[in-house]
């Protein structure tokens, strides 16, 4: 159901009944509608100034996130030009040994507060009518649930998006004691394929180690080592081609 933000009023000019005792119908018909029609471009007036006040908050905002974001670029920019690549040399190690980037930005909550609802939704929340008094009936009920609530629950959607989010959050606890469990299990048992697969691995690491330490400044001979070892993981582990 589609919900009107702003709403002119009146919406009918001429609906209107006459009052008795009128000599001149026609008259007082026209004075209505011109009347109805003032109070429609006071109304518009309204609604114009509210509507090119939100537009100029927005402006605002987008304003400020793209000076934030020039800076930023800016202040990139200043140390990609200071950066000397043959007077500071970064190993591989060293390169591994960085923390990566973590974003900073502060993700926005509550966007549909109360505090946040718009003026012209404010009036017109304003202007309906009070739900019915069903919460003096609460003390009678045996299941200890308010009245009003099966009348109308604001926290409805929260309360199904909350459980929701708990069950998703204790599906994927079990899968990972599942897979713990599988684990524990393969390594108790000694299998063949599980030793021989970390022992080669442990092997191929140790390698890789000793091969980057010996060669961090001479990317070639780095990549010649690596390929020395296909063969030994290929013969540990053989993949059937395609042809």
């Amino acid at each position: 159901m589609p919900l009107v933000k702003r709403t002119i009023e009146p919406r009918h000019l001429c609906h209107t009944v006459l009052p008795r005792n009128i000599k001149n119908e026609l008259e007082c018909v026209t004075n209505i509608s011109l009347a109805n029609v003032i109070r429609q471009l006071s109304s518009l007036s309204k609604y114009a100034e509210d509507l090119f006040g939100e537009l100029f908050n927005e402006a605002h905002s987008f304003s400020f996130r793209v000076n934030s974001l020039q800076e930023r670029v800016d202040r990139l920019s200043i140390s990609v030009t200071q950066l000397d690549p043959k007077e500071e040399e970064l190993s591989l190690q060293d390169i591994t040994m960085r923390k990566a980037f973590r974003s900073s930005t502060v993700q926005d909550q509550q966007l549909f507060d109360r505090t946040s609802l718009p003026v012209p939704l404010q009036e017109t929340y304003h202007t309906c009518e009070q739900p019915p008094p069903l919460n003096i009936l609460t003390p009678y009920r045996d299941d200890g649930k308010e009245g009003l609530k099966f009348y109308t629950n604001p926290s409805y959607f929260f309360d199904l998006w909350r459980e929701k989010m708990l069950q998703d959050t204790e599906d994927k606890r079990k899968e990972r004691r599942k897979q713990k469990v599988s684990l524990e299990e393969l390594k108790s048992t000694g299998s063949a394929a599980f030793l021989l697969f970390h022992t080669a691995a442990y092997e191929f690491q140790q390698h890789v180690e000793n091969s980057s330490r010996r060669s961090q400044k001479n990317p070639e001979q780095h990549l010649k080592n690596c390929r020395l070892h296909l063969p030994h993981l290929r013969s540990e582990f053989p993949i059937q081609q395609r042809e």
